[in-house]
């Protein structure tokens, strides 16, 4: 399974899009501040966005288009799934 998943530090703040085959480790290491320069630099540690797919192609797909979209369209995915932005990080079986 992979996912592709935005992390911010805060409500409306500085967005990060990537995918991972490891949804829970790859969130784990940006916590820990491996992995990213710009997710280290602007602490986006809470996880607000994750999709799944079975498929790799279509996950880089959607990753390269996610990262295209304007920044509004972003945070309109987040709320329509994510409204508190709250962490999802928690619901990770870790």
């Amino acid at each position: 399974m992979h996912h592709v998943y935005i992390l911010t530090n805060r409500m409306h703040g500085t967005l990060y899009t990537g995918i991972t085959n490891d949804l829970a480790n790859r969130v784990t290491l940006h916590r820990r501040g491996l992995g990213s320069e710009f997710v280290k630099k602007y602490t986006l540690y809470r996880l607000v966005y994750a999709e799944p797919f079975e498929d790799i192609a279509e996950a880089i797909g959607y990753e390269k288009r996610l990262k295209k979209w304007k920044r509004v369209w972003k945070i309109r995915l987040i709320e329509k799934h994510n409204p508190d932005w709250r962490d999802l990080y928690e619901d990770l079986n870790l």
